[in-house]
């Protein structure tokens, strides 16, 4: 069963498709963003509440999303996210964590 807080805005509908167990109160999902399955096995993901995801974002599986989350426009989603964060990227990975950015060494692969 999926339950959806108040507060949920999803701008320009068309194009998103949105299969989420739980989504919390607050959140704003862009155009053109996937919630859903990664494949037959897994399930479906928990979104806690006041979350934004960017356009073109894909959040796949049975991942938990924390509260106050940012998603940056079409990063993909496949690990948990903690509470208090802005992840962007494919695969997505957290870049500010409690309003600090988190520095990144560049890799060669």
């Amino acid at each position: 069963m999926s339950a959806i807080g108040p507060g949920l805005y999803i701008q320009y509908g068309l194009g998103t498709i949105v299969g989420a167990k739980v989504i919390g109160r607050d959140c704003w999902i862009c155009q053109g963003v996937t919630i859903g399955f990664r494949n037959e096995n897994s399930g479906l993901a928990t979104i806690g509440n006041n979350v934004f995801v960017g356009a073109g974002s894909k959040i796949l599986g049975s991942v938990t999303i924390g509260d106050n989350v940012i998603i940056g426009a079409n990063s993909i989603v496949i690990k948990d996210v903690p509470a208090n964060c802005t992840v962007a990227g494919v695969p997505a990975r957290i870049i500010k964590k409690d309003g600090v950015k988190i520095l990144h060494p560049f890799s060669s692969t």
